[in-house]
């Protein structure tokens, strides 16, 4: 009897060493088969390294395909810490091509990391420099490329262009407004090390990196250039504080050429104060219009039927009194028996305070609302203004009648010049 117990045992425990036995081959082909790829793939990112290659920004190109924002191919410098034998020669070379204190390419040369980018003194390095570390020929010293931006016509149209930070990134105008288009996807170069950093002989992966889309503008380059040239000239005659031009397609709207001054060169953009930097004065800054604003109060009076422009007439004496206010006329004496559209003509501000009153000023700012005065244009660039408006309810007889002539209103450039 105890010995048939003994015998069933046996044959329980062999059925079961079978089972198992059946369940590890199993398991192995399931992984071998099905799992490989995955855990292959997981087991290479333990000791794999990603050196990043950075995208190319899309091009800046004028209406006709002219380059304004192109990149240059640079250099970086990076270090696998762990893969640099003699640390002290290459801390004291790296430091001398660099022109960087010994002590500080120490923290890169010796820090704890699998991956060392030297910031910022490694970064977008000359040919020269790049070739003086490349002649090192020091394992574990890397020279990855990199783009550079560049702007060929330096600071023109440097306010509308912006430029880039030193990472690549948009930081100012259309750079920035259009970054996540122009930036692109970086790439890499996936090379192999063991636990201690050590390089293993296995081949190294390639990923292109994916180049940003080029973006048109409605700008000219032509025409941009007279434009500068005529700004120049308005500089060396008048040395004025700031100076603005713009040039729009009348029929559409598009912008043909703008400039802004005080300017910069985008290239080297660190040398240049902020208020520089952001102040794009056609679409920031905020002026009364004055006489080119009395078209507005002109239209809106025929639109509302309350003169007939070419028969009905005003008299202008040279001056208007409006509660206790004295505007006068330009021209000392006035112009005299005058049709509106003479008034208009002869810029005469009496004849549209007179506009003005006729129209009353909830009608006048009803339209001024709606010609968009007060609002942002839209255009494509951060930081355009909104100009100034009175209130409604702050808007008495003599606001009613500067506002009719374009003074006590501020607008924009770009708004007065779009509408």
């Amino acid at each position: 009897m105890f010995v048939r117990n003994i015998d069933k045992r046996i044959k329980l425990l062999f059925l079961g060493i079978i089972m198992i036995l059946i369940l590890v081959v199993v398991k192995v082909f399931y992984i071998q088969v099905f799992e490989y790829n995955k855990l292959n793939s997981l087991a290479k990112d333990l000791w794999s390294r990603n050196l990043e290659i950075e995208a190319d920004r899309g091009l800046i190109l004028d209406r006709n395909g002219n380059i304004l924002a192109n990149n240059l191919t640079t250099s970086s410098l990076v270090l696998v810490p762990n893969q640099i034998k003699n640390k002290e020669y290459a801390t004291k070379k790296l430091s001398e091509i660099l022109n960087v204190g010994y002590d500080e390419m120490k923290k890169h040369v010796y820090k704890k990391t699998s991956i060392e980018r030297v910031h910022p003194e490694g970064r977008r390095l000359s040919n020269k420099i790049a070739d003086k570390i490349n002649d090192l020929n020091i394992e574990g010293v890397y020279l990855v490329k990199e783009a550079k931006r560049n702007y060929p016509y330096k600071d023109m149209l440097s306010h509308t262009l912006g430029y880039v930070g030193i990472d690549n990134q948009g930081l100012s105008g259309l750079e920035l407004l259009y970054d996540k288009y122009l930036r692109g996807n970086n790439g890499s170069i996936k090379y192999f090390s063991d636990a201690h950093g050590n390089r293993l002989n296995l081949t190294d992966v390639y990923n292109e990196p994916t180049s940003g889309l080029n973006i048109s503008l409605t700008i000219d380059i032509n025409i941009q250039k007279s434009l500068e040239r005529e700004m120049d000239n308005i500089k060396d005659m008048f040395n004025p504080e700031m100076a603005l031009a713009l040039v729009v397609n009348p029929k559409n709207g598009e912008i043909l050429g703008m400039s802004s001054y005080p300017d910069y060169d985008p290239n080297e953009y660190k040398k240049y104060s902020s208020e520089v930097l952001s102040r794009n004065l056609p679409i920031w800054s905020s002026y009364e219009p004055g006489s080119t604003f009395k078209i507005m109060t002109m239209a809106s009076a025929v639109n509302e039927n309350v003169i007939d422009i070419n028969k009905d007439h005003f008299f202008d004496s040279g001056k208007v009194n409006v509660d206790g206010s004295v505007l006068k006329c330009w021209k000392s004496g006035g112009h005299g028996d005058q049709t509106f559209l003479q008034v208009l003509q002869n810029s005469c501000n009496p004849g549209f305070v007179k506009l003005g009153q006729l129209l009353g000023k909830e009608k006048l700012f009803s339209y001024i609302n709606n010609f968009g005065f007060g609002e942002k244009t839209g255009i494509d660039l951060n930081g355009e203004g909104t100009g100034i408006l009175f209130p409604l309810e702050k808007v008495h007889n003599v606001e009613l009648a500067t506002s009719a002539f374009g003074q006590g209103v501020s607008v924009t450039p770009i708004h007065l010049v779009v509408i």
